[in-house]
């Protein structure tokens, strides 16, 4: 019988599948056939145009993101341990009128694609202006996207009046969603606070004929409760529904202020999650009521949010501590099990973005998004348990492998899909006509949301 032969093989090594099961398979064999899984064994000898050796690593899924601002590494460090509201209002907000333009969104994405694939993501969720500059930079940084083109009523950087968003948004999704699954396109409502009803009534409708997903961020701070309540008479999530907004195919980010009635609600609608620790502590925003939310069926994934107030794309900082602060707010050590929280960041995070039958696992027939973790470092020494090692002790520099699409983008801590010196002078020169305005920036007066 003759051997059967692949473009790309990974051998050797310990295989987490994150497939129903949670198979761990040792020395593993995964054969690769154009962007997807072909084959996954053990000890067994491929014959490859290419062949990635695997021994002494941990096989993984790739990471996804389910809530990021890419181009908001340009803002990184430059107005941190704020209130949320001051920190938008006064600076972040200000700041993006004043300098997000093309160019620096496009460079921008592409420094954050290089941090994201080399810490082992391989799917993000972005949400922001120019979106088409967001989506060309993840096609040529080789990083699977979910790009979703940004409203909200104040006047944005890429559309400043409202009937010129809508017919854009129209004609990025036109262009964007061929190249699905690779770029699939999203429309992302900034807030209920920052978004009239109409704009999340039109916005939701125009997302509902075109198939594709809505996401809006939710309850990140308890003040939003008596905004909302206070401008429609409602609170925030009886508002959205209201509306006729809340379904199967939107996603709420953050969502810190939940109570057991909205939770109900949203599993009852099939609305997914995303949740951002890192940002929402930095802030001092909330924590979100995650363990009632899994334990109610919800899809409930991991989120960076952007670098402005995170400050990093670390994934794998998101797990660890996700698993802790809840812990720590229930006085439970028991609940966010990491098995749990590697399943947010793999194949739940793919479940919330409805692409869970693509990725978010190594098993036949899907894509291939995988990463390989090198286990010969000290602080991953010895190893017992690998799901307690890669949410606990593991980092993103931890990652020396990253395949999307079937195509390494990352080898041997080396990207292959762009010039990343080049990337982060160009960041470097937004960030010094930023840092030379600045302070004229900040004196901008709030925007009244």
């Amino acid at each position: 019988m003759p051997t059967r032969h692949f473009d790309l093989a990974i051998t050797g090594g310990t295989l987490m599948t994150l497939s129903s099961d949670m198979d761990i398979i040792e020395n593993a064999s995964i054969g690769i056939s154009g962007s997807r899984i072909a084959l996954v064994d053990t000890n067994c000898t491929l014959a490859a145009d290419r062949v990635i050796d695997a021994r002494g690593g941990l096989i993984l899924p790739g990471l996804v993101n389910t809530h990021t601002h890419l181009p908001m590494v340009c803002f990184r460090g430059l107005a941190d341990d704020l209130p949320l509201m001051d920190w938008l209002n006064h600076h972040i907000f200000p700041m993006e009128a004043r300098f997000v333009n093309k160019q620096m969104v496009r460079d921008g994405a592409m420094l954050a694609i290089a941090e994201m694939i080399l810490s082992g993501t391989t799917t993000c969720c972005d949400g922001y202006f120019f979106e088409n500059q967001i989506a060309e930079a993840a096609l040529a940084g080789g990083m699977r996207a979910v790009a979703a083109q940004g409203f909200a009523d104040s006047a944005t950087p890429d559309h400043p009046q409202y009937e010129k968003m809508m017919a854009a948004a129209g004609r990025f999704v036109e262009r964007w969603l061929p190249h699905a699954p690779m770029i699939t396109p999203a429309f992302f409502c900034h807030s209920p606070y920052t978004c009239s009803p109409r704009t999340l009534v039109n916005v939701k409708a125009a997302a509902r004929e075109a198939g594709i997903l809505y996401l809006t961020h939710l309850l990140e701070n308890r003040d939003e409760i008596d905004t909302i309540e206070k401008r429609y008479g409602r609170k925030p999530v009886q508002h959205l529904h209201h509306l006729d907004v809340l379904d199967d195919r939107t996603v709420a980010v953050h969502c810190n202020w939940m109570s057991p009635e909205d939770i109900a609600l949203f599993a009852d609608l099939g609305v997914s999650v995303s949740h951002n620790p890192a940002s929402s502590m930095k802030l001092a925003a909330g924590v979100a009521p995650v363990p009632l939310m899994l334990e109610k069926g919800i899809a409930v994934g991991l989120g960076t949010d952007g670098s402005a107030s995170n400050n990093d794309l670390d994934l794998f900082q998101e797990m660890d501590l996700s698993a802790k602060v809840h812990k720590a707010t229930l006085l439970d050590p028991t609940v966010m099990s990491a098995e749990t929280v590697l399943k947010m960041a793999t194949i739940e995070g793919a479940r919330v973005l409805g692409m869970d039958r693509l990725i978010g696992s190594v098993e036949v027939g899907k894509q291939a998004d995988i990463i390989i973790l090198d286990m010969n470092q000290p602080h991953l020494t010895p190893l017992y348990n690998p799901y307690s090692q890669i949410v606990y002790a593991a980092r993103g520099g931890d990652v020396k492998t990253s395949i999307i699409d079937g195509k390494p983008v990352m080898e041997n801590r080396r990207l292959l899909t762009m010039d990343l010196p080049a990337v982060m002078e160009r960041v470097r020169a937004i960030a010094a006509h930023i840092q030379s305005e600045h302070q004229s920036a900040i004196r901008t007066s709030p925007v009244d949301v």
